[in-house]
């Protein structure tokens, strides 16, 4: 049987709890704060906001399914919470424990239609993976290939909508967040969206051939699984064993071998957003392996992005007016993308600064092990905060921006050294306005 605290009953009395506790935390600050001052009620604010973020992590944190993943989510939008919110929440980002095995063997059977010993020659009843949604075993079908098998915890799709809206809902009365209600709408809607799309083992599966087919003729160092149809279904995932060592390890290796995985990992991305208009979207280490031959296996293709061909050309004229110090092509490619709003002027010299940060690691070669590109960014946002509310969080760059920076960060841990702009010229001619798209 499922964990009890799957059940749909179980579920809604822990998040209404955490609903009722938050919303009361908000109430009994607002009453405690009405005649202090603006110091007080600033400090105040801030210890309220990180009791929320605590409470919120610690009743996700128990719970299996899609409101943890729900959770794990919100935590890598930081700029969408206060800061004392999101890194309370970010712990939930962290391997969830596993459920039992006679969990997992329910549901392979209940979805196989047949006995756990008639589908497999062997599995492994301890997972080596387990997440928000989901374990995986290792395994051995009856013609002794070996395979990892990704199960889906019961009953956790049927709960994803409710999840959802029960963790929204707590939000909101507590007051934590820093958009309007209509962006919200937009943000969550993403959200939906891909928590729907990681939920169906059906569409993992396809993305995983489509963009294996991508791949292939491009580079045969880029390792995608292999789909077996017949042994998966929505819910059930059987893939080939794809075996690769951590980025910890990696990053033990020669500098050569570092700068060859690091470009591998840049050119499989950057070819993904700017050629195939779709992209892996979740930059965890945990969904990278790498061999000692140059190889890079990628897992987990349940959460992808598609562009738009329009929204692929305005990502291109951001990168040229950036590379070409063209402000204002800069700022109406911002403006496009609904990251720059309408709330008062900006001056040059803002976006410059931002400019000579954000481009540094593709500017030429660049010592990832030696970064500064996001001390430098902590400083200059200090300065910047007059400028803030000319900025908005964006739909459309939501996932390419959790993509990019979570590769930034797998660079700094691989101890990249490289100069990465010719290969991003290969995506993204910077020295021509007319190319083709």
């Amino acid at each position: 049987m499922a964990e009890k605290t799957s059940t749909p009953g179980r579920r809604f009395i822990k998040l209404a709890g955490m609903t009722a506790s938050i919303a009361g935390k908000a109430v009994s600050n607002s009453i405690k704060s009405f005649n202090a001052n603006d110091e007080e009620k600033l400090a105040a604010k801030s210890r309220l906001y990180e009791d929320i973020g605590l409470k919120i992590a610690d009743t996700l944190g128990e719970m299996k399914g899609a409101v943890m993943k729900v959770g794990q989510i919100a935590s890598q939008y930081k700029d969408i919470f206060p800061p004392e919110v999101a890194k309370a929440i970010a712990k939930l980002q962290r391997q969830a424990p596993p459920v039992p095995f006679s969990t997992i063997q329910y549901q392979i059977e209940r979805e196989m239609g047949k006995p756990l010993d008639q589908i497999f020659s062997s599995i492994d009843s301890e997972p080596f993976a387990a997440a928000s949604i989901g374990q995986v075993h290792r395994a051995v079908l009856p013609t002794g290939e070996r395979v990892v098998v990704k199960v889906q915890y019961p009953g956790v799709d049927e709960a994803c909508e409710s999840d959802l809206k029960q963790v929204r809902l707590a939000l909101r009365l507590a007051g934590v967040f820093k958009i309007d209600k209509k962006l919200q709408d937009k943000l969550f809607d993403e959200m939906r969206d891909s928590l729907t799309a990681e939920l169906n083992y059906n569409i993992e599966a396809h993305n995983l051939q489509v963009f294996s087919t991508f791949h292939q003729p491009l580079d045969s160092k880029v390792i995608i699984p292999k789909v077996y149809p017949a042994y998966s279904t929505r819910r059930v995932l059987t893939l080939s064993e794809e075996l690769g060592d951590s980025i910890e390890t990696a990053a033990t290796w020669s500098q050569e071998l570092r700068n060859e995985l690091g470009e591998r990992l840049f050119r499989l991305i950057s070819q993904e957003v700017f050629f195939l208009h779709s992209f892996h979207s979740d930059p965890h280490p945990g969904n990278f392996a790498f061999r000692p031959d140059g190889s890079v296996v990628v897992y987990d293709y349940g959460s992808t992005k598609t562009l738009s061909p329009e929204l692929v050309n305005i990502n291109k004229q951001l990168v040229r007016a950036a590379f070409s110090h063209d402000i204002p092509a800069l700022e109406q490619a911002l403006r496009e993308l609904h990251v720059r709003n309408y709330n008062g002027q900006i001056p040059a010299e803002f976006y410059q600064q931002w400019i000579d940060i954000l481009i540094s690691p593709l500017n030429g070669e660049y010592d990832f092990a030696k970064n500064t590109a996001h001390h430098d960014a902590v400083e200059l946002l200090k300065k910047s905060l007059k400028y803030w509310d000319s900025f908005q969080p964006s739909p459309e760059t939501m996932m390419l921006n959790r993509t990019i920076s979570g590769h930034y960060w797998n660079m700094i841990n691989l101890k990249v050294k490289d100069n990465f702009k010719p290969l991003l010229e290969e995506v993204v001619p910077l020295h021509s306005s007319a190319s083709p798209t």
